[in-house]
């Protein structure tokens, strides 16, 4: 292979996406014969199983997000560039991404596509004005910022009515993710904030935990989804199974049961983890190949990772549909170093034919619930309580990218579990605000989460819900 002045040219390797996947798969090439490119939308790689703890006042977000340059900054053969990828041509070998007004076109070789997945509300998309998602480090801001200031409203608010709004908080989905924020919150509540207002007492509040599901975390199932529950209530969480969300709007949820009953739940802060939607990238993929996508929108791929008619072209993570695999980090990170490693075979000579089939290694799956309590299944072996979570903290500090981020993780964590104190209690405006802005900027005019810039707090992070007419209140 030779570039434009005839001179021999490594194999251009491009990976689409900063997370697990694409990161592990450009770490594992850092000594192959090619030239890498990463493209990201961010200029961090993200530890999302931890970003509740961002939510809730744990961690700080450089505790998490580490920035990618530096991590990959003495990997000679990468470059990486900062951009929203738009447009994959497989024909012309090209990726096309967008960042400040600037349009970049990449050639590539070879393309591992790792861009992940972001919230799915089912079809109800405009439930995310009032019911944010959690998957990434603004999502997490903002949920802090809505989280705190809600108690903060409480505190100043002269009615009950409003009050009990403001001290209501929802999580939708009782999946890892819902289950360990439900957690959070409750800790928060009755631990972290009691005796620190005057005028409210912070383990008044109710934690809500809603899914259309029979079992709290159904992954799991049997005595650890059990132990789960019972942790929960213990710590004064609510939990409602069997509960489809039909409604979200700013005074709260309309909830549909199992018996048809429809009723309402008012509550300010809503917070949304029932579902994913992979990466739009992979209906581009699509359409340009044999290859087809799911309901989720993830990519079915051979069992090289690779897509139909196109040896070259991977995708990985949650972007990937294989044989039921998870959408886990574990996953991602295996499918990005099986990728990088069979590109580093064949940049030596090896053909593509001699590729083996992915597999995975299933290390477990675990949930923290509480401190000093968590569910971890590895097997057919099953874990609750201390020692699950002993583990868990072992796995997730080993997987944090960063020895300055390891040190400072655990010194965070220490400060929480044996102590009352969080030390990233601080919220601002703008963590609330800056989605509604951005939208604005960029002329998404009403998917923003403000109604009147003349006010200070968009209308749902306001306490002035009116109370009810009487006849509202007898009906």
């Amino acid at each position: 292979m030779t570039n434009e002045t005839g001179q021999p040219q490594r194999p251009r390797v491009v990976v689409i996406g900063s997370g697990f996947g694409g990161l592990f798969a450009v770490r594992k090439l850092k000594r192959a014969d090619v030239d890498v490119t990463l493209i990201a939308k961010t200029t961090h790689h993200l530890f999302q199983p931890l970003l509740y703890q961002v939510a809730t006042g744990i961690l700080s977000e450089g505790e998490i997000a580490p920035a990618t340059r530096l991590v990959v900054r003495k990997q000679e053969n990468t470059r990486v560039m900062v951009g929203d990828v738009c447009g994959i041509d497989l024909a012309a070998k090209t990726v096309t991404s967008e960042a400040m007004n600037m349009q970049t076109v990449t050639p590539f070789d070879s393309l591992i596509v790792a861009a992940g997945a972001g919230q799915s509300y089912f079809g109800n998309d405009h439930f995310a004005k009032y019911a944010p998602g959690m998957k990434t480090i603004d999502d997490a801001l903002e949920l802090r910022g809505r989280i705190l200031g809600a108690f903060e409203q409480a505190e100043i608010s002269e009615d009950d009515y409003a009050r009990e709004r403001l001290m209501t908080f929802v999580v939708v989905g009782a999946g890892p993710t819902g289950v360990e924020l439900a957690g959070q919150i409750a800790e928060l509540a009755h631990r972290t904030l009691v005796g620190a207002f005057r005028r409210i007492d912070t383990r008044d509040a109710r934690v809500i935990l809603l899914d259309g599901a029979d079992t709290v975390l159904p992954v799991y199932g049997g005595k650890l989804s059990a132990s789960a529950a019972k942790k929960l209530e213990k710590m004064n969480v609510e939990i409602q199974l069997g509960a489809m969300v039909t409604n979200v709007n700013r005074d709260g949820l309309s909830v549909k049961d199992r018996d048809g009953t429809v009723r309402e739940i008012r509550s300010q802060c809503k917070v949304w983890s029932a579902g994913v939607q992979a990466s739009p990238l992979g209906k581009q993929l699509a359409e340009q190949s044999d290859t087809e996508i799911d309901r989720a929108g993830r990519v079915l791929v051979n069992p090289d990772l690779s897509i139909p008619g196109h040896s070259n072209v991977f995708v990985i993570g949650d972007m990937m549909a294989l044989d039921d695999l998870p959408g886990l980090a574990q996953v991602a990170m295996q499918g990005g170093e099986y990728v990088a490693k069979n590109l580093k075979a064949e940049a030596k000579g090896r053909s593509v034919d001699e590729r083996t089939p992915f597999k995975y290694w299933d290390k477990g799956s675990m949930a923290t619930i509480s401190r000093f309590n968590a569910v971890a299944k590895v097997g057919k072996i099953e874990i609750a309580g201390f020692f699950a979570w002993v583990i868990w903290l072992a796995i997730h500090l080993m997987y944090l990218v960063g020895y300055r981020s390891r040190l400072a993780t655990l010194l965070s964590w220490s400060t929480t579990f044996f102590g009352r104190g969080r030390g990233q209690m601080t919220i601002t405006v703008q963590q609330v605000l800056g989605r509604t802005a951005i939208d604005r900027l960029t002329g998404k005019v009403g998917t923003g989460h403000g109604d009147s810039p003349a006010q200070q707090l968009p209308p749902e992070v306001r306490a002035d819900a009116a109370p009810p007419s009487e006849e509202h209140a007898a009906s």
